[in-house]
């Protein structure tokens, strides 16, 4: 399959573009003096998410377009973590700046109570490539508050407070989806939401249940989850909320019929299951939803980042009639004054259109099983820091370990400090490159913008080869 989109991104070899200010005034990079400024503000002014003020150094950043964004210096870097696996059309599309322009010349706002022409056109759209009887939507302003939202219809529905999520998860930073959270960002937060409760789910290459195939990490992973909800008590239980695949935590894809499997537990014990793809939804995997490709239907899909590559905040849960004929005569105890901004949804009807037009869904299918699959198993086969590699479409982890044999991590779960230097060389080395990497403990992420060229990609891999030449050197 050939590359046949309308917007034809810029590439890292196009020369570096001006610096546009607030004033609408043109500079070309390098501009010494604009990244002084940008860099002072911040410093000095910007108190910034899960760091420690004073240990950080954000890189200030000129422009972007398309998979590629430069900084005030004019260094070109290919965007492989599409900035938080959310900027699926890539920097600057023109369709959605366009769309965005045009709504707010023809009303910036209206407020959620009332009828508005793009906010009930995107939600039609949600609905029609939605699984099942998903077929109503309620838009929040991003991930988190989706799952607070999804959360928040299980329990009116069911009426238990209970809620089961992952060990290795990530669900959002606010006060339920933090408790949600089963990475080490819940720790600091905690206590939060006391009716939380977490389990393990499957990870065939390091598997809690010593199992000896796909199939077998399935059947036991399903086996603990069902014992779980027995020991938590099954009518204390309002909903099972999982990522459809794993995203932050793993890019970890469940093993054949454990959705299924979830799904089923989810019906015997009166559970509502929820998805939670905020980051996998949207085409990343090349499909619309990420259940899609697993044939399984949820009560309730949480979603943010790709329904609008991010360019306003937006998010939103995809509601069964199940779920949404509760509330028919009941009220909804919730609501946000910016759900379903016109400003977001503009975009986000532009998304659909340029998905429809450029075919997005079939080249992330395409470029996934043809070029990102074949390349990752070939640096696995070439690198012996290279443990396992894992994803589909264009969602991959690239897992580096110390020890083949072993298994051990190249650093340490959770590892900070000196402990993380290994993976910080390697990350180094990509940035040096020309590529800027995802970086999650001891793995790399493989996530570019869907637009990205075929030759952008080849050349970001090649990036990743060399790169990945620093890691062999720790291993023992």
């Amino acid at each position: 399959m050939t590359d046949t989109l309308t917007h034809d991104p810029q590439t890292t070899d196009a020369a570096a573009p001006t610096f546009t200010d607030r004033a609408g005034a043109r500079h070309p990079l390098p501009d010494t003096a604009a990244e002084a400024q940008v860099r002072a503000d911040d410093r000095a002014h910007v108190f910034h998410s899960w760091s420690a003020q004073a240990l950080i150094d954000p890189l200030p950043i000129a422009a972007g377009e398309g998979s590629t964004f430069w900084d005030y210096q004019g260094n070109a870097y290919l965007d492989f973590s599409s900035q938080l696996v959310n900027l699926n059309l890539g920097h600057q599309h023109p369709d959605l700046v366009e769309a965005i322009q045009q709504q707010a010349g023809r009303l910036a706002t209206i407020q959620p109570s009332m009828a508005n022409d793009v906010r009930g056109e995107l939600a039609r759209r949600i609905a029609e490539v939605a699984p099942g009887d998903l077929d109503k939507v309620f838009f929040t302003n991003g991930g988190a508050d989706a799952n607070e939202y999804a959360v928040r219809m299980a329990r009116a529905v069911t009426g238990r407070r209970k809620v089961l999520s992952m060990y290795r998860s990530y669900h959002g930073g606010t006060a339920t989806a933090i408790s949600l959270t089963g990475d080490p960002r819940r720790w600091a937060n905690e206590p939060s939401d006391g009716s939380v409760a977490h389990f393990m789910g499957p990870y065939a290459y390091r598997s809690s249940f010593h199992a000896d195939s796909p199939e077998q990490e399935a059947e036991r992973a399903l086996a603990h989850l069902e014992q779980v909800i027995t020991l938590e008590g099954a009518n204390t239980i309002a909903a099972i909320i999982l990522e459809t695949i794993v995203g932050t935590n793993g890019v970890l894809v469940p093993p054949p019929g454990y959705l299924e499997g979830v799904r089923a537990l989810a019906d015997k014990y009166g559970i509502v299951y929820i998805a939670d793809e905020v980051m996998v939804g949207f085409g990343r995997v090349g499909e619309w939803f990420a259940v899609n490709h697993f044939g399984v239907v949820p009560d309730l899909i949480t979603f943010a980042k790709g329904v609008n590559s991010g360019y306003a905040p937006l998010g939103g849960v995809v509601i069964s009639q199940r779920i949404a004929a509760h509330f028919d005569t009941v009220a909804f105890a919730g609501g946000l004054t910016y759900s379903g901004h016109p400003l977001a949804c503009a975009p986000g009807v532009a998304t659909f259109e340029v998905f429809e037009r450029d075919g997005i869904l079939e080249r992330v299918r395409d470029l996934g099983e043809r070029v990102v699959g074949p390349r990752l198993r070939e640096i696995a086969a070439k690198h012996p820091s290279v443990g396992e590699v894992r994803g589909l479409g264009l969602f991959w982890a690239i897992e580096l370990v110390k020890d083949p044999a072993t298994r051990e991590p190249l650093v340490p779960f959770n590892a900070g400090g000196a402990d993380a230097a290994p993976m910080g060389a390697v990350a180094a080395a990509c940035k040096r490159a020309g590529l800027w990497p995802f970086v999650h403990f001891n793995r790399l992420h493989v996530a570019p913008p869907l637009v990205i060229s075929e030759d952008e990609l080849v050349r970001g891999l090649d990036i990743i080869d060399e790169a990945l030449t620093v890691a062999d050197s720790y291993v023992v």
